[in-house]
């Protein structure tokens, strides 16, 4: 069909607009692109740092581990002997015995220590425990008896003790972990129900604190960064 020169003309305008439109469309779609590769790359540097000072973290946390380790183990393993059977009713009570009695200051419900333990039920199984291949385990932080989160037997049971001395400790089940018992991450269960615990406790000094790395502030920065672009 023959067309009038107005028509062509309309035509040609459609046609421009649209090739126009289009690539409009596509410039954006480049420039959102590479604004996309540029935050990913940015991304990318942040994890990088992350994962870097991750690995700082862990290998500063390591060296304190072995430090203090070659500091104590020698002295801890040897209340490995305390471990044995013993008759679920003779322990109807917290009792608490000083193996080794410390030097250091009063633990109270505020007193910052560190713990290295051995911890069995009444059929003489260790269930947990700090040494590892002849060796301790980073101790585990008391930041105050009253805000720390261990079982109830050793918040009593410790009050009172002195920070470098070695505790023995006999706690009954509703001080332990109760009628539930406690299963690990698997769902096994590693203490049976209404199963009294002993465990021998040493307290050492509060290591020196190692912070870990902040992935919500190397964000805050990233994000900042991306800000001022």
């Amino acid at each position: 069909m023959a067309t009038s020169k107005k028509q062509r003309a309309g035509i040609l305008i459609i046609v421009v607009a649209t090739v126009l439109g289009t690539l409009g469309s596509f410039a954006v779609m480049i420039l959102s692109m590479q604004s996309n590769k540029q935050a990913q790359a940015d991304y990318q540097k942040v994890l990088s740092e992350y994962k870097k000072e991750q690995a700082a973290y862990e290998q500063k946390k390591q060296a304190q581990a072995d430090k203090l380790s070659a500091k104590y183990y020698e002295t801890f393993k040897q209340y490995s002997s305390q471990v044995a059977k013993f008759e679920i009713d003779s322990v109807k009570s917290l009792a608490t015995e000083d193996l080794t009695e410390g030097d250091g200051a009063l633990v109270d419900d505020k007193t910052n220590f560190a713990a290295y333990y051995i911890g069995w039920d009444a059929n003489g199984d260790i269930f947990d425990q700090s040494i590892d291949n002849n060796k301790l385990k980073t101790p585990l932080p008391v930041s105050g008896l009253s805000t720390a989160g261990i079982i109830k037997g050793w918040k009593e049971g410790l009050k009172g003790m002195k920070v470098g001395g070695v505790r023995l400790l006999s706690i009954p089940a509703d001080k332990a972990y109760g009628e539930a018992g406690s299963k690990d991450s698997k769902g096994k269960q590693i203490i049976a129900p209404n199963m009294p615990l002993k465990f021998v406790v040493m307290a050492i000094p509060a290591p020196e604190t190692i912070t870990p790395p902040d992935m919500t502030k190397l964000m805050n920065a990233y994000q900042e960064a991306q800000r001022a672009q």
